[in-house]
């Protein structure tokens, strides 16, 4: 073999090796930072917050965010910067972040199990209390959707712009609700949320977060 193809040969078997490695790097990078934190010390590590299984911390309103779309997370921690989203916890950690790191942790908690919720909803299912009717139905008499209508009736939500509200805690559910209905957040497309949440009562906003946490399983709890 001259030396021609044996250069030609060396550098078609390095690249090869270098493609296949990335996926492995990625996966590795981002559960590093989700269990270790970023590359800058302000950087915490997720899961001193959401989890070890990224199911997070009821108790204390930190979500659950495994399985939850990539796209989504990325957006929310770029909302975190940008300060659409208003948290002082997680607006300097969304900061310290690199966008590659953001990418890479973002990847890994999609590929995180999300449990499974204990009770089904059937949003065709029998409508027995005012709560139920707003999440199966809406009330288009107040401009408000169903919220299975965006969200899904399961526990992985629809798309990227809309999250599951099975499988988060009830804890957090309200203060979203809250924060949409005082401007501390106000990320969501063409204020739809915003919308909402300030169409609901004191009451509802309770009843709603109740209503899906009693559809948890013990993994989200």
């Amino acid at each position: 073999m001259n030396l021609a193809k044996r250069f030609s040969l060396t550098a078609s078997v390095s690249t090869a090796v270098l493609m296949l490695s990335i996926p492995a790097h990625a996966e590795t990078s981002g559960q590093k930072i989700y269990t270790q934190g970023g590359a800058s010390p302000a950087a915490m590590a997720c899961a001193a917050c959401h989890g070890a299984n990224g199911m997070g911390t009821a108790s204390a309103g930190f979500p659950r965010l495994a399985g939850l779309p990539a796209g989504y997370m990325s957006k929310q921690i770029e909302d975190f910067r940008s300060g659409k989203r208003a948290n002082g916890v997680m607006q300097p950690i969304a900061v310290a972040l690199g966008d590659a790191e953001v990418d890479a942790v973002a990847t890994y908690m999609a590929g995180m199990s999300p449990g499974a919720a204990s009770t089904a909803l059937d949003p065709t299912g029998p409508v027995t209390s005012a709560v139920e009717k707003i999440v199966k139905q809406g009330d288009w008499s107040r401009n408000i959707p169903a919220c299975v209508a965006c969200h899904g009736e399961g526990n992985t939500g629809v798309g990227s712009s809309f999250p599951p509200l099975m499988g988060q805690s009830g804890v957090y559910l309200a203060a979203q609700l809250n924060a949409w209905r005082s401007g501390t957040r106000k990320n969501d497309p063409n204020d739809l949320m915003g919308h909402v949440a300030r169409s609901l009562s004191d009451t509802e906003v309770k009843d709603i977060a109740t209503y899906f946490d009693s559809l948890n399983g013990e993994a989200s709890q």
